[in-house]
This record gives C-alpha cells, structure tokens and sequence, in this order.
C-alpha cells in the first residue's frame, strides 16, 4: 500500500528533502513503503542538474537552492500544489522514460477532472495548456526527479493559484518564449482539496499495477 501524507502550512524545503532522503533509505531497505507526500512550500526557486547561471534573473528575491533533480530553474510557493513521490521504479520495471511518461500521464488526468486539458510538448518538459487567442501555450505544471537505488523521490508541481509574478525571477526550466498560468488564471474555481482528490484518483489509475 501507498501511504499518502499531506502537509498543512508551508514546509521549509532543506527540511522536504532531508525527509524525502531518509525515506527513499527506508524504502530501499525494505524498512518502509512508498510514499506520496502533498505539500506546499514558501516561495523559492530550486536549480536542478541542468540549470545554468543565466536562467537565475533575480538571484536575491528568494532563498535558491540546488537540487539533485532532473531539470533548470523552478519556483515553488504557496498557491502551488507539490506532490513528492518516492516509488519504488525498480519493481515497477525500471523503464525510468516511461516512469516519467506515468507521471506526466498523472497530471494530465488529474487535469481533466477539472476541466483541463493538459498536453505535452516534445521537447519542452512539464504540463502545457493553450490559453486565450491566436494558441498561446503556458506551462501549468513543472515535473522533476531523481532515482536513488531505483527509489524515486522529487516529483511535480501543480499551478493551482500561486502568484505568477513570483516566476519572472527565473527562466522557469529553461524555456524562454511562453508563459505560465494557473488553475486559477484559467478561471477554474478549484480548491487544494479538490486537486488533491483529483490527483490521488488520476494516481491509482496510473499506478494502480
């Protein structure tokens, strides 16, 4: 069984990653099972493994801190709805492309539940939605992991309605030349509660085998 925990308040991110560790430790010593970890962060940004120098834009606005995920530059802030998962991709066939693909998958259901339709992008990571005339694309949803003896942890990040402004100080994962929206700047009126019941129903369709 997967245990789900969710977070109330803002949880510090040094703190995050720190449980995030001792439980992929746990997980891959048969001490512990998998876990999906619903949670909020105060506002900062996260380097990932790819992230260059230039993609920082206002490198004093909000704490930075670097990341061993996959990906660039990311913000996380209130309003977002991030779901660290720590799963076990070894015994789930140890394809990490289509463990990420499952991921992706998750979010785009998760989406439709309320009223969305999220897409990829080739070449583009994340969750892209059109918005407004002439098609302009926006990400709505960041994806980032990392495997540690075939044990996942990191994961997504959901738009639900945090300030988009907060995103400026960056070139969010590297991607210069589109936007970012939420759930919110959609006009969708849906609660934390109600994207947390969408992603844990999207979950168990995706990751029910």
């Amino acid at each position: 069984m997967i245990e789900w925990l969710t977070s109330s308040g803002l949880v510090d991110y040094e703190e995050a990653v720190a449980f995030m560790e001792a439980r992929v430790a746990a997980i891959a010593t048969g001490c512990a099972g998998e876990m999906v970890w619903l949670l909020e962060h105060p506002p900062l940004y996260t380097a990932g493994t790819s992230a260059g120098a230039g993609e920082l834009l206002a490198p004093g606005r909000f704490p930075v801190y670097r990341s061993g995920r996959g990906g660039r530059y990311t913000y996380h802030g209130p309003g977002q709805r991030v779901a660290y998962v720590m799963l076990d991709v070894g015994r789930r066939g140890g394809d990490v492309r289509r463990f990420v693909w499952s991921l992706e998958e998750w979010v785009i259901r998760a989406l439709a539940r309320l009223g969305v339709a999220g897409e990829r992008r080739e070449g583009r990571v994340g969750i892209w939605v059109v918005t407004g005339e002439g098609g302009r694309e926006n990400k709505i949803a960041a994806i980032g992991v990392r495997l540690r003896r075939w044990i996942s942890y990191h994961g997504i990040a959901v738009n639900v309605a945090p300030d988009l402004e907060h995103f400026s100080g960056i070139i969010p994962c590297g991607i210069s030349g589109h936007g970012v929206t939420s759930l919110t700047a959609m006009g969708v009126a849906a609660s934390m509660a109600l994207v947390d019941e969408a992603l844990r129903q999207s979950f168990e369709e995706v990751f029910s085998d």
